[in-house]
C-alpha cells in the first residue's frame, strides 16, 4: 500500500537531512505504528506523503502509484481534531467530499449520515463542534478522514491530548473501527503501550537523522483486549521499545 523509496528531505532551516536515503513499506491492510524520540522527524514523514512537504530526493508509491498521480494521496487525521468551528459538525464530514466533487447533495448527506452512525454521533450532525466532549470531537475527525475515500489512512497522535481512561476507550474503538473498514493505517504514537496495544508492527525510529525504521512485530493477535496487555511476551517487548527509545534520545 506505501512504498518510500530513498526519500530524502531537508528543512530549509537546517543545515542536515532529517530524512534521509529512508527506505520502509506498509502492506496493504495492515495497522503500523511509528515511535521515536521527540522532534527526530516522524511527522514529517506523513507531510510527505500527504505532499505538504516535497522531498529532496527519492520516491513515495501509493498502492504503486506516485504520490503525484493522486488528487488527495491519503487520508491525514493531525494531532489536534481542526473541526471548522463555524461549520456544523455535519458539515465538517462533507468537506472532503466537497474537495474532490463528483458527489451530489443527496449522495453527500447519505455518506455523512452513515459515517456519523458508525461512530456514534448520528445524533450530533447539526451541533457545533463546540458542544462536542475531546473525544467525540476525535471521533467526528475520524469520520471526515475516512470520508475522504483513500485506503491508507496516517494518523499522527489523534488521542494524545485526552486523559487517560478517554484514551483507553478510543484505542478499543479505533480497533473496532480498523477491523470494519479494512483500512491501511500508519499511527504515530509517543506512547509505547499504544503502539503494541493498535498495531500489527512497529516501525522504530533509530536515530536521527531518519536513515532506517526498524520494524518490531507485535506478537498479539486481533481481536484483542485491554487484558492482551498483561502477557508475558507483551510486557518483555515494551520494555525492550522503552529501553531503545532512551538509548535513541541520549
Amino acid at each position: 500500500m506505501l512504498d518510500f523509496e530513498h526519500v530524502v528531505f531537508q528543512y530549509a532551516v537546517e543545515d542536515f537531512n532529517i530524512i534521509d536515503d529512508l527506505s520502509f513499506h506498509v502492506e496493504k491492510g495492515e495497522f503500523v505504528s511509528i515511535i521515536g524520540p521527540s522532534g527526530c522527524g516522524k511527522s514529517t514523514i506523513f507531510r510527505l506523503i500527504n505532499r505538504l512537504l516535497p522531498p529532496k530526493s527519492g520516491d513515495i508509491r501509493i498502492a504503486g502509484e506516485s504520490i503525484y498521480q493522486k488528487k488527495i494521496p491519503c487520508g491525514y487525521m493531525p494531532q489536534q481534531d481542526l473541526l471548522f468551528p463555524w461549520r456544523t459538525v455535519e458539515e465538517n464530514l462533507r468537506l472532503p467530499m466537497e474537495i474532490r466533487g463528483g458527489f451530489s447533495k443527496a449522495e453527500m448527506k447519505e455518506k455523512t449520515e452513515e459515517a456519523l452512525k458508525n461512530v456514534g454521533l448520528e445524533n450530533w450532525g447539526k451541533k457545533s463542534p463546540s458542544e462536542l466532549s475531546g473525544g467525540m470531537r476525535q471521533r467526528a475527525a475520524f469520520a471526515r478522514t475516512l470520508l475522504t475515500g483513500s485506503d491508507l489512512l496516517l494518523l499522527d497522535e489523534p488521542f494524545s491530548a485526552l486523559d487517560y481512561l478517554t484514551r483507553i476507550s478510543m484505542r478499543e474503538w479505533l480497533l473496532q473501527q480498523w477491523e470494519r473498514e479494512k483500512k491501511t493505517v500508519l499511527f504515530i504514537t509517543h506512547d509505547v503501550e499504544e503502539a503494541i496495544y493498535l498495531s500489527g508492527r512497529v516501525l522504530v525510529a533509530e536515530r536521527m537523522p531518519i536513515t532506517a525504521l526498524t520494524s518490531v512485530p507485535v506478537p498479539l493477535g486481533y481481536p484483542r483486549g485491554i487484558e492482551t496487555m498483561k502477557e508475558p511476551a507483551v510486557l518483555e517487548l515494551r520494555e525492550r521499545l522503552v529501553r531503545k527509545l532512551r538509548r535513541d534520545a541520549e
